[in-house]
């Protein structure tokens, strides 16, 4: 075995290696959501239940429908899914406008703004967490969606950054050669530059909808009413309050609240692998 044969080996074995560490949790994910409850904690663990218990999902969805109170868990998936489209409308054009901006026109004090906005990521949010509840408890936005949405209008860095490297890879003599048909700036960026930046925007968007779907510390914060909380919230409820959780209904909520998630990265993988592969190559 040459050299080269003998380091691509062992490049897939560590690969390979470290992907059944990282799917190990998954799989324990699903397996426990199968399981019976007197299963899920048994000792030493058990891998195959005795008894498949589907079932549980079902259960997971109605959960406590017999009691005082109950939020349909479809409630949950609803206003998640309100809330993520939101997000992610607000993040693609508030950022794709600043990143043209910072990436295709001149004007002064650009590169000291950009720079500016690339340090706002250094900032932790604990740090922000007390002003920016303050200013919204002012606004009287505690207990409606408005801080978790209205934020993502007004830019984010990393996606600000993301997509100025991207716009800086698209030739200017195309904006040029629009500005002598008679574009202007707007007519560019809509017609031109947003078409070819669909990796891009992709990846965004993409990073942005994971970002939303399970957040739970944003929803925490700032939603009151329980039928306005997100599934992120709506899992806590599979904690008894008197002890005694019951795991298996937990993971399967668990494991239907991951699947749009894996079916969007399972549909969009191809442009986000494009969008992060070309992103900043020139």
């Amino acid at each position: 075995m040459t050299a080269k044969k003998l380091s691509t080996t062992l490049t897939h074995v560590a690969l390979v290696t470290l992907s059944c560490v990282f799917i190990f949790p998954f799989l324990w994910l699903l397996d426990t959501a199968v399981k019976p409850i007197s299963e899920t904690m048994k000792q030493p663990p058990v891998w195959i239940p005795s008894k498949f218990e589907f079932g549980n999902f079902w259960e997971a969805v109605n959960y406590g429908s017999d009691k005082v109170g109950y939020i349909p868990f479809l409630v949950y998936a609803e206003n998640t899914v309100m809330l993520a489209i939101l997000v992610v409308t607000g993040t693609v054009v508030s950022n794709a406008i600043v990143a043209y901006s910072f990436a295709r026109l001149r004007w002064w004090s650009r590169d000291i703004i950009f720079a500016v906005t690339l340090a706002t990521m250094m900032v932790p949010f604990p740090v922000m967490m007390v002003p920016t509840f303050t200013i919204f408890k002012h606004l009287g936005w505690i207990g409606t969606y408005r801080p978790l949405w209205v934020p993502a209008w007004f830019g984010s860095a990393f996606s600000i950054f993301l997509l100025r490297q991207f716009f800086k890879t698209i030739p200017f003599e195309l904006s040029e050669a629009a500005k002598i048909d008679g574009a202007g700036e707007w007519k560019i960026f809509r017609s031109i530059i947003l078409p070819l930046s669909k990796p891009a925007l992709s990846v965004v968007a993409l990073f942005s909808f994971m970002g939303t779907w399970n957040d739970f510390l944003g929803p925490l914060i700032y939603l009151l009413r329980q039928e306005t909380f997100t599934l992120s919230l709506g899992l806590e409820f599979y904690h008894s309050k008197a002890g005694g959780t019951q795991w298996n209904l937990l993971m399967a909520a668990t494991s239907i609240v991951i699947l749009p998630v894996l079916v969007v990265f399972f549909f969009c993988q191809k442009q986000f692998i494009k969008g992060i592969s070309i992103t900043g190559i020139k």
